[in-house]
């Protein structure tokens, strides 16, 4: 496989020992955003998008590609300091929130599922190995406070509840194997808030505060920025404020 190149836009000498950022779903408002924020930060000698239209190209849908796209990441020598999962689906053209469990269907719960937890998953199987030992680095993936069971008082959306409680539930368990591979690396979820988007524009007449995409990388960067190792396994929103998992009573057995 040919291994494309580095971009050189921000190759400036007080970058060049700082290692690389990724962010996955770089296609997307969000993921966009985030690569442009991460550029003008400077905290990173390149910031790398990985897409179904990037160089180097990732579907979710195939694990094969996110093989590839970690070996051609790995050979190019460089720490990876920084993981950002942007990627999600709430809905398509087939896909829709459903109101009523008389809604649900299979094949949408499986393309949720997919794209929002086993997608993940496979990219945390494939690149927190890659993670730098001894210093510090961050996996960060994108869920949404709906995933939180506790958080649940309205009912309905139950796809997308569902896919984002496995997306927390694998970060979590995730989080426990690398702390004990790698302690100094982080592996949290992160909720951006609802963004003006593709995703949240059904939504957007609801009363809800909505804001840029701009603004939540901004947000989002920040709240990696302030991240620590005693943060791993955490769930937090756009201004750092943890979020809890689950039920928090404890079931006797």
């Amino acid at each position: 496989m040919t291994v494309p190149s580095a971009p050189t836009t921000s190759d400036s000498p007080s970058r060049c020992n700082s290692g690389l950022a990724l962010v996955v779903g770089s296609s997307g408002a969000i993921g966009s955003s985030l690569v442009n924020v991460l550029n003008q930060r400077d905290n990173y000698s390149h910031v790398i998008s990985l897409s179904r239209s990037s160089d180097h190209y990732l579907d979710l849908f195939s694990e094969e590609t996110i093989i590839k796209s970690a070996a051609s990441i790995a050979e190019l020598g460089q720490p990876i300091k920084l993981v950002i999962v942007a990627s999600g689906v709430l809905h398509s053209d087939t896909i829709y929130p459903e109101k009523s469990w008389r809604k649900i269907e299979a094949q949408p719960l499986e393309t949720l599922f997919r794209v929002n937890a086993i997608g993940p998953m496979l990219l945390m199987k494939h690149f927190l190995p890659l993670l730098p030992k001894g210093e510090r680095a961050v996996f960060a993936c994108l869920s949404a406070r709906v995933g939180s069971i506790e958080d649940n008082e309205l009912g309905g959306w139950y796809g997308y509840r569902a896919s984002k409680a496995a997306l927390n539930q694998f970060i979590k368990t995730a989080s426990i194997e690398l702390s004990r591979r790698n302690p100094e690396a982080i592996c949290v979820a992160l909720h951006p808030g609802t963004v003006t988007s593709n995703l949240s524009e059904p939504f957007s007449k609801g009363g809800l505060s909505v804001t840029s995409p701009e603004t939540c990388a901004e947000n989002l960067s920040t709240v990696i920025d302030q991240l620590t190792v005693d943060d791993t396994g955490g769930f937090f929103d756009y201004k750092k404020r943890r979020i809890v998992w689950s039920l928090r009573k404890r079931i006797r057995r």
